[in-house]
């Protein structure tokens, strides 16, 4: 069944083992305990989804990680702790609800980032003071209108940005003093009429033209 230099399981190269795997899907039951990592990385992959429980604690993050990808979900609660940051990110891309509460305060940030991405958006308080900026935008990008004030006053302006972008009109009061001239061009974009003599002596000439191509086109005055 194999063909050296195209595809064969004794090959080193994962391409190779990955089309013997494909060509011979039911092999791949017989690989799972082989030496070589890569090969039961591809075994599971293609072998029955039932011998994969046998491979939840192989010392490989790469076929932990495929396990994970494979097992139904009620199987993978436990590799939210696992020790491997690849393991714990395939985790949060197939977790839903409650039970991405914990990945949510993993400590890698790209872990928390693609959890936040998923998480419903009630359970992103838990991350709104996360040190990482890209975490706390995306908690930005899907966190319920009415709480988009918690992250008004964010450190970084980017978050801001979406801040501005996001939160109802008649609440941009709270930002038109920021220090990041994003942030009160979005304000200026979005502000009620009423609220835009707020910004008409702005310090940036951009947010004041803003301002006043508004009026004149809204019937300010």
């Amino acid at each position: 069944m194999c063909e050296f230099g195209r595809t064969c399981v004794k090959d080193r190269r994962g391409k190779r083992i990955d089309r013997f795997f494909a060509a011979n899907p039911a092999q791949a039951d017989r690989y799972l305990d082989h030496p070589y990592f890569e090969v039961r990385t591809l075994a599971a992959k293609r072998a029955s989804v039932f011998r994969l429980t046998a491979l939840i604690d192989d010392p490989e993050p790469d076929v932990r990680a495929m396990v994970a990808l494979r097992l139904p979900e009620t199987r993978i609660k436990g590799f939210s702790a696992d020790p491997d940051r690849r393991v714990r990110m395939t985790v949060a891309r197939r977790l839903e609800g409650q039970d991405l509460v914990p990945l949510l305060t993993d400590p890698d940030y790209g872990v928390r980032e693609v959890a936040a991405r998923r998480a419903p958006p009630d359970l992103l308080v838990l991350v709104l003071r996360d040190e990482d900026p890209e975490v706390r935008r995306e908690a930005a990008r899907r966190l319920d209108e009415r709480r988009l004030t918690a992250l008004a006053d964010d450190e970084d302006a980017s978050v801001r940005v979406i801040v501005a972008e996001r939160i109802a009109p008649e609440r941009l009061r709270m930002l038109v003093h920021d220090p990041d001239v994003r942030v009160r061009f979005m304000a200026a974009e979005r502000l009620p009429l009423a609220d835009l003599d707020l910004l008409a002596e702005d310090p940036d000439e951009v947010v004041r033209e803003v301002v006043a191509q508004r009026w004149k086109l809204e019937g300010g005055t």
